[in-house]
C-alpha cells in the first residue's frame, strides 16, 4: 500500500509501487479458491493445446490412411478433450466471477469504512462526489479485471507459451520466425499500453469530476430552480460530460491503434509462415497433418497474442483505479484516535477549555479562537452567543473532536479528549444541530439512530418530549412512515423535532444544541424549548443561541466575539454590563432595550449565524 499522503487524497503515488500488486491483501484471503481456479485454468489451456494434436493424427493416420478405427477413436478423443474443457471453462468462470465480486465488495468496504472514519478536515478539500465515483467507477474496473480479465490474460498467456513450445516441437524451422515476429509485436503493446494507463487515469478523473458536479447541484435543487440556473448547470454539466468525453475517445483511440497494430503484425507474419509451411509440404518435408498441428498452434499463439494486448489494456486501467483507491485508503484522518483505552470518569469537574487556540486547515491565517479559557459545571446550562465566526460552532467541533486545536487543551471531568476513543468520547454527548440531518427510512430509524436497541414505547416517549408525537401520528404510518431522502416528505420544523427527540433518546450525560428550534414556529418552540429544558435536567448543556429569548433562563450566557469569550454573565447583567450582548438584544427584543446599548451601531455584529 502507497505511503500515506498529506495533501489530496488522490495525489500521484510512487511509480516504483505496482498498484495492482497493492491488492494482495484483499485477494489473500481467498488463497484456496484462487488456487482452484488456476488448476482449472491450467486444465482447460492445456486441454486447448491438446486439440492440435488430435488432429494431427486424424488427419495423418485416419484420413491419409483411410483407417475408419483410427477416425472414430480420434473423434472420441477430441470430444472427450472438449468435455474437458467445458468443464474446466465453467469452473474457472465461475470461481473468478465469484473472486471478482467478493474482492470488489470487500474493497468497497474497506475504502467506505476508512472514509466514514475521517474528519471534516478531510471533506474540506475532498468532494463526496469524487469519493463516490471511486467506490462506484474505480471498484468497477477493478472486479472487470479480477473477475474477468485477469483469469483470461493468464489462460493466454499460458495458450501463448504452449503455443510456441509446441510450434517448436512441431517444426523448429517455422516456429523461429514465429518467435522472431513476437519480439516485433511485443515493442508497440508496451509503449502503447503506458500512454493507455495514464489516458485512462486522465479519464477516471474526469468522470469523477462530472460525479462531484452532478452531486452538488442535486443537494441544491431548491436553489438552482429558485435562481432559474438550470439552463447554466445543465450547460456546465455537458461541458463537464464532454471533457470526460474526449478524455475517453483519447484513451479508446489509443486502445484501438494498439490492437490495429497488434493484430496486423501479427497475422502478417503468420501468413509469411503459413506460406513457408505450405511449400515445406509441397517439398515433402512436412505431412499435412504436421502443417494443421502448426497452424492451429499459431492461430491459437495469434489470439493469445491478442487476447494479451487487449487485458494489458484492462489492466493499466485498472492499476490507474488501483492507484485511486489505495491512496484513499492510505490517506490518514487529520484526526488521530487515542492510542489508549482511557474512560471518561461518570463524575467530576465537568467541560473545561484550557487555552485553546484553533484555525481552520483551509483558512489557516484566520483564527476561529484565540486562547479561549472555559469551564462548565457538571449540570450547568450555559449558552454561547455572538455574532457570525465568533467561534460557538467552532467549540462544538472541538469538543467532539471533529478537529484538534493547535494549542490548548480540552477536558471532560479532568480527562483530556484526545486520549479518549472517538467513539467513547461521542457517545457521552448528543448533538442537536440548526441543519436537521434526516436519513432515508422511516421515522422510527431516524430516532432510534443514537439508540438502536431503544424500545417503541421509549421512541414514542422521546417524540413526545420533542413535540414531535402528534404530526408524527398523522403520518400514512405513522412512525412506520418512510420520510424521502434527507427527509424530503417533511417540513423544515417537523425534522429539526425528530432530530431533538433523537437526542433525548441517546439520554448523553452532554448536551449540545445548536439554534435546536430555529425552524419551528412560536407555539411549536414554546413547547419544544420546555421539553429540551427537561431533558437538560441533570446534563451539562452548551446552547449556540439566535434568539436570545430562548437563553434567559441559562445558568451562564458567555458572549463571544472573534473567537474570544468577551462577557460572561446571567441576561440581565449582561444587558448593562457587556455593550455587545446589549446591542445583540436590542436588535431583536425592541427599542425598549436600545437606550441600554451604546450610540452607535456596530455593523460587524448584525449577524448572529
Amino acid at each position: 500500500m502507497p505511503d500515506a499522503v498529506t495533501s489530496s487524497p488522490f495525489s500521484r503515488p510512487s511509480p516504483r509501487i505496482g498498484p495492482l500488486i497493492a491488492l494482495l491483501p484483499f485477494l489473500r484471503p481467498y488463497a484456496g479458491r484462487w488456487a482452484l481456479a488456476f488448476v482449472a485454468l491450467v486444465t482447460s489451456a492445456g486441454a486447448t493445446l491438446v486439440l492440435p494434436v488430435a488432429f494431427k493424427y486424424l488427419i495423418d493416420r485416419g484420413f491419409a490412411g483411410g483407417d475408419r478405427a483410427h477416425i472414430d477413436r480420434y473423434f472420441l478423443a477430441l470430444f472427450v478433450v472438449s468435455l474437458v474443457l467445458a468443464g474446466a471453462t465453467a469452473l474457472r468462470f465461475y470461481l473468478v466471477s465469484w473472486l471478482g465480486e467478493r474482492v470488489t465488495a470487500d474493497l468497497r468496504r474497506a475504502v467506505y469504512d476508512h472514509v466514514l472514519g475521517m474528519s471534516p478536515q478531510f471533506f474540506e478539500t475532498t468532494q463526496t462526489g469524487e469519493v463516490l465515483s471511486r467506490l462506484t467507477t474505480d471498484t468497477t474496473l477493478i472486479q472487470t479485471v479480477v473477475g474477468t480479465s485477469l483469469s483470461l490474460g493468464l489462460r493466454n498467456f499460458f495458450l501463448l507459451t504452449g503455443g510456441v513450445a509446441m510450434l517448436a516441437v512441431t517444426s523448429p524451422v517455422l516456429s523461429g520466425y514465429v518467435i522472431a515476429t513476437l519480439v516485433v509485436v511485443v515493442a508497440p503493446v508496451v509503449i502503447f499500453g503506458r500512454r493507455v494507463r495514464r489516458l485512462s487515469r486522465a479519464s477516471q478523473d474526469k468522470i469523477a469530476n462530472t460525479s462531484a458536479l452532478a452531486g452538488e447541484v442535486l443537494n441544491a435543487m431548491p436553489t438552482v430552480q429558485s435562481y432559474t440556473q438550470e439552463p447554466f448547470e445543465a450547460h456546465r454539466f455537458a461541458g463537464a460530460v464532454e471533457a470526460a468525453f474526449d478524455t475517453a475517445l483519447t484513451r479508446i483511440r489509443a486502445r484501438a491503434w494498439l490492437t490495429a497494430v497488434v493484430i496486423v503484425l501479427v497475422f502478417s507474419a503468420i501468413v509469411f509462415v503459413l506460406w513457408l509451411g505450405a511449400q515445406a509440404v509441397l517439398a515433402g518435408r512436412m505431412t499435412a497433418g504436421q502443417l494443421s498441428q502448426f497452424i492451429l498452434y499459431a492461430v491459437f499463439t495469434a489470439g493469445a497474442v491478442g487476447a494479451v494486448a487487449e487485458v494489458w489494456g484492462d489492466l493499466q486501467r485498472a492499476a490507474g483505479a488501483t492507484e485511486r483507491l489505495l491512496q484513499l485508503l492510505a490517506a490518514p484522518s487529520p484526526v488521530v484516535e487515542a492510542g489508549t483505552t482511557v474512560a471518561l470518569p461518570l463524575q467530576g469537574e465537568g467541560i473545561r477549555f484550557d487555552n485553546v487556540s484553533f484555525s481552520y486547515p483551509s483558512r489557516s491565517g484566520i483564527a476561529a479562537l484565540s486562547a479561549l479559557s472555559l469551564e462548565v459545571r457538571p449540570g450547568e446550562h450555559v449558552a454561547l452567543v455572538g455574532p457570525s465566526g465568533a467561534g460557538k460552532t467552532t467549540l462544538f467541533q472541538l469538543l467532539l473532536r471533529f478537529y484538534d486545536p493547535q494549542s490548548g487543551r480540552i477536558l471532560i471531568n479532568g480527562v483530556p479528549t484526545c486520549d479518549v476513543p472517538l467513539v467513547e468520547l461521542r457517545k457521552e454527548i448528543g448533538v442537536v444541530l440548526q441543519e436537521s440531518v434526516i436519513f432515508s427510512g422511516s421515522v422510527l430509524d431516524n430516532i432510534r439512530y443514537g439508540a438502536p436497541d431503544a424500545t417503541l414505547a421509549q421512541v414514542q416517549r422521546a417524540a413526545d418530549m420533542a413535540a414531535a408525537a402528534g404530526f408524527i401520528e398523522e403520518l400514512p404510518r405513522g412512525y412506520d412512515t418512510f420520510l424521502g431522502e434527507r427527509g424530503v416528505r417533511l417540513s423544515g420544523g417537523q425534522r429539526q423535532r425528530i432530530a431533538i427527540a433523537r437526542a433525548i433518546l441517546k439520554n448523553p450525560p452532554i448536551l449540545l444544541l445548536d439554534e435546536a428550534t430555529s425552524a419551528l414556529d412560536a407555539a411549536s418552540e414554546r413547547l419544544v424549548q420546555k421539553a429540551l429544558d427537561n431533558a437538560s435536567q441533570n446534563r451539562t448543556t452548551l446552547v449556540i443561541a439566535h434568539r436570545l429569548a430562548t437563553v434567559q433562563q441559562a445558568d451562564r450566557i458567555v458572549v463571544l466575539d472573534q473567537g474570544r469569550i468577551v462577557a460572561q454573565g446571567r441576561h440581565a447583567e449582561l444587558l448593562l454590563s457587556s455593550p455587545l450582548y446589549a446591542q445583540l438584544a436590542a436588535l431583536q427584543f425592541g427599542e425598549q432595550l436600545g437606550q441600554r446599548a451604546p450610540r452607535g451601531a456596530v455593523s460587524d455584529h448584525v449577524g448572529l449565524a
